[in-house]
């Protein structure tokens, strides 16, 4: 992604995302830009060198807001972070807000798999239901909030398939998508149906409601 200068964009027109994968960039854009119309979407990264700011909270919200309120912080321009994880119900949860880092080291994707699966060991097909969450953060440079959250429920699989996707994808069989697991989807399945998706939809529902809203005042 190509650098940007922060002083040629219009901060009343501006929304950083607080990320420096454009894939996320492109999928946040798509949605939100057709319930904000005019506005320009840059990530962060285009903005220059930021320091990432500690995942420390205990929920997906906490740590979307701590994301976005740096965003702002840094750039004083209004800012949209996602939190996002694996929740699996006979693991009370687990691993949550630490999917990234389940097997210690953060973004290893094959050793948190694999210590999905040894932790499931024995668990019956019925009882390996799980689900992607996701919550978005939109905080604007006025500090005022919004938040929408999103899921994909599923199963955990005993064992990995498909190439594409990242994480706990290989594992995952969606109950939108009978029979694949989210590493068989093409990049628009997956999209169409994740949970990022879901919550990016949920926030454009709020700010398409909090517009009609002020027509209407």
């Amino acid at each position: 992604m190509e650098p940007i200068d922060a002083k040629t964009l219009d901060p009343a027109r501006t929304i950083v995302v607080a990320t420096g994968n454009a894939h996320k960039l492109t999928e946040i854009e798509a949605i939100l830009s057709g319930v904000l119309p005019g506005v320009r979407f840059v990530a962060l990264g285009q903005l220059g060198e930021f320091p990432e700011p500690g995942e420390t909270g205990s929920t997906f919200l906490e740590n979307a807001l701590i994301k976005a309120e740096a965003a702002v912080a840094e750039t004083g321009l209004s800012a949209v972070a996602d939190d996002s994880g694996l929740v699996v119900d006979a693991l009370d949860g687990a691993p949550g807000v630490y999917s990234a880092r389940y097997a210690g080291e953060h973004g290893n994707d094959a050793a948190n798999n694999e210590k999905l699966l040894a932790n499931l060991a024995g668990v019956p097909e019925a009882e390996r239901t799980a689900r992607f969450v996701s919550v978005v953060a939109l905080v604007r440079a006025d500090g005022t909030v919004l938040t929408g959250t999103g899921a994909c429920e599923g199963m955990i699989g005993a064992a990995g398939r498909g190439e594409n996707g990242f994480g706990y994808d290989p594992l995952f069989l969606p109950a939108d998508a009978p029979g694949k697991t989210m590493a068989e989807l093409e990049p628009a399945e997956k999209n169409a149906i994740s949970h990022r998706h879901h919550a990016l939809v949920d926030l454009a529902g709020q700010l398409t409601r909090e517009a009609d809203a002020g027509a209407g005042a």
